[in-house]
C-alpha cells in the first residue's frame, strides 16, 4: 500500500480529485447562494408590490378604508399564507393588522426591517424570522407589510440538504473515477515494467502489450516495441558478426600459425625464412584489411565524424575512383565506362564516400568475367545517384538483401579474394548520409545503386563518356 501511495498515478489521481472537489464545491456554493438570493428577491418584490398597493388604497379611500382593507386581509391570510400586516398611529398604537404591536425590529436598509415572530401551537411556541416593508403614511401613520420567512428558511434548508447529498454523491463518484483511472494507469505501467524486467533477464522477444485503443499508452507501447525490435535485430546482428568474425578469422590465423610452425621445424634456411615471413606479412595484411573494414563500418554507423563534413562533389569523387581502377579493368580485359554530370554536390565525408564507390566498383570488376562495367554519377530531382552496372552473372533476387550483411559471401565468390564486408560498408555509408543502397537487374548483369541527398538543386551538365579502349 505504501508503494502504491507513492506512485505518480496516485498523486495525479489525488490532484484530480482535489481539483474536482474544489470545482464541485464552488459550483454548489454558487447554486445555493443564487437560489437563496432569488427566493429573497422574490419575497421582497411581493412585499413591495403589496405595500405600494395598500399605499395607493390609502390615497384613494383614506385611513378608514386602509384599516378596513388591512383588517380584511389579516383575516383572509390567517392560517394560510403567513403575510403580516400592521397599521399604527404616530405613537405606534395598533389600529389594524395581525400583529399585536410594533415589533422590535432590526433595520437592514431604508424601508426594510427584520424581526422575530412567535407562533403558538398548543403548548409549544416557535419563533421565526420575518421580513417586512415599512411605509410612513401622511399624518405620521405607519404601514407594515411583512412575510414570515419560515417557508423560505425551510426552502433554504431543503436546498442545503439536497446540495450536500449531491456533493457527497459527486465526491464519491470522483473518488471512484480516480481509483479506476489510477488502476488503469498502473496496470498499463505495470505491463511495461513486467516486460522490461523479462527483457533485463535476457528474453529479448518480449514486447509491451498494446490494447488497441490508440491512446498515449498505445503510442508509447508501439514506440517501445519498435525500439525493442531494433535492439533485438542489432543484438542478433552482433552475434552473427561475432560468429562470422570467429569463423572467418580462425582459418587465416590457423594457416598463419601452421606456416610458422612448419618453418621452425624445417632446417634453417634464409631463403625459406624470407618466403615464410613474406607469406606471414601478406596474411597479416589480409587480416588488417578485414579489421579496417569493420572499423570503417562501425565509424559509418556511429557517424562520429559528422562535424567534419563538408560539401563535396560526388561526380568528381566518382571520376577519381574510376581513374584508380582503370588499370584493374585493363588487366582483366574489361571496358570501364564513366558517365557523370559536371557537378553533383552533396554534404558528407569525402573519404567514406570514396571508399563506398570504390567498393562498388571493385565488386563489379572482380565478379565480371567479360564485357564492361559502367560507373555513373548524376543529379536527379529526388537527389544524387551513383550507379555501378556490370555484365557479369549477377545475384539472384532472393539473395540481394542478404549480401549487405557482414561476412556474407555467395557460393560462387568463395574462391575470389574478399571478406564479405564491402557492401555492408556501402550501405552503412549511404544510411549515414541520409541515402540508401540497393541492387537491381542490369539485364544482363547487376546494377548497384546508391542515392544521397543533394545540397542544392543545380542544372546537371553531362560530361562525355570517356571509355578506354578494350584491352
Amino acid at each position: 500500500m505504501r508503494r502504491y501511495l507513492r506512485t505518480n498515478a496516485v498523486r495525479l489521481a489525488a490532484l484530480y480529485f482535489a481539483l474536482f472537489a474544489a470545482s464541485v464545491s464552488t459550483l454548489l456554493v454558487f447554486i445555493y447562494f443564487s437560489t437563496a438570493d432569488f427566493a429573497q428577491r422574490q419575497t421582497e418584490a411581493t412585499l413591495d408590490a403589496e405595500s405600494r398597493g395598500l399605499a395607493e388604497q390609502y390615497q384613494e379611500r383614506g385611513l378608514a378604508g386602509l384599516i378596513e382593507i388591512v383588517a380584511d386581509r389579516s383575516v383572509q391570510h390567517e392560517g394560510t399564507e403567513r403575510t403580516l400586516y400592521l397599521i399604527t398611529d404616530p405613537l405606534l398604537h395598533r389600529l389594524a393588522g395581525n400583529l399585536n404591536a410594533w415589533p422590535a425590529a432590526t433595520p437592514i436598509r431604508p424601508g426594510w426591517i427584520k424581526f422575530p415572530v412567535e407562533e403558538h401551537s398548543g403548548t409549544q411556541t416557535e419563533e421565526h424570522e420575518a421580513l417586512a416593508s415599512v411605509f410612513v403614511l401622511p399624518g405620521g401613520y405607519r404601514l407594515l407589510v411583512g412575510r414570515d420567512l419560515r417557508d423560505a428558511a425551510a426552502f433554504r434548508a431543503r436546498i442545503m440538504h439536497t446540495l450536500a447529498w449531491a456533493a457527497l454523491l459527486t465526491l464519491a463518484l470522483g473518488i471512484i473515477g480516480g481509483v479506476l483511472m489510477t488502476g488503469h494507469m498502473l496496470r498499463r505501467i505495470e505491463a511495461v515494467n513486467r516486460t522490461s524486467e523479462r527483457i533485463i533477464h535476457g528474453d529479448l522477444s518480449q514486447r509491451v502489450p498494446v490494447s488497441g485503443s490508440g491512446d498515449e499508452f498505445d503510442q508509447l507501447a508501439q514506440n517501445l516495441n519498435a525500439m525493442l525490435d531494433k535492439i533485438e535485430r542489432l543484438m542478433l546482428a552482433m552475434r552473427q558478426v561475432t560468429d562470422n568474425i570467429a569463423h572467418d578469422l580462425r582459418t587465416p590465423l590457423s594457416r598463419l600459425r601452421a606456416r610458422l610452425e612448419v618453418t621452425l621445424l624445417e632446417k634453417p634456411d634464409a631463403g625459406r625464412y624470407g618466403e615464410a615471413l613474406r607469406d606471414t606479412i601478406a596474411e597479416a595484411d589480409r587480416l588488417l584489411v578485414t579489421f579496417n573494414a569493420l572499423l570503417s563500418i562501425a565509424e559509418a554507423e556511429a557517424g562520429s565524424r559528422r562535424e567534419a563534413w563538408s560539401v563535396v562533389d560526388l561526380a568528381e569523387i566518382a571520376r577519381t575512383v574510376a581513374e584508380l581502377y582503370e588499370p584493374v579493368a585493363d588487366e582483366n580485359g574489361l571496358r570501364l565506362a564513366v558517365e557523370t554530370d559536371a557537378r553533383v554536390p552533396v554534404r558528407g565525408d569525402r573519404h567514406l564516400l570514396s571508399q563506398a564507390i570504390a567498393n562498388l566498383l571493385d565488386n563489379a570488376l572482380k565478379y565480371t568475367p567479360a564485357g564492361m562495367v559502367a560507373l555513373r554519377a548524376f543529379a536527379r530531382p529526388d537527389g544524387a545517384r551513383v550507379e555501378v552496372a556490370d555484365t557479369g552473372p549477377g545475384i539472384p533476387s532472393d539473395r540481394r538483401e542478404a549480401v549487405f550483411d557482414r561476412f556474407v559471401r555467395l557460393e560462387g565468390s568463395r574462391s575470389t579474394p574478399g571478406n564479405g564486408l564491402g557492401l555492408s560498408l556501402v550501405r552503412a555509408v549511404a544510411k549515414l548520409h541520409g541515402g540508401a543502397c540497393w541492387l537491381e537487374d542490369n539485364e544482363p548483369g547487376l546494377r548497384a545503386v546508391m542515392t544521397l541527398p543533394l545540397v542544392a538543386a543545380e542544372a546537371p551538365v553531362r560530361l562525355p563518356d570517356r571509355s578506354p579502349a578494350t584491352a
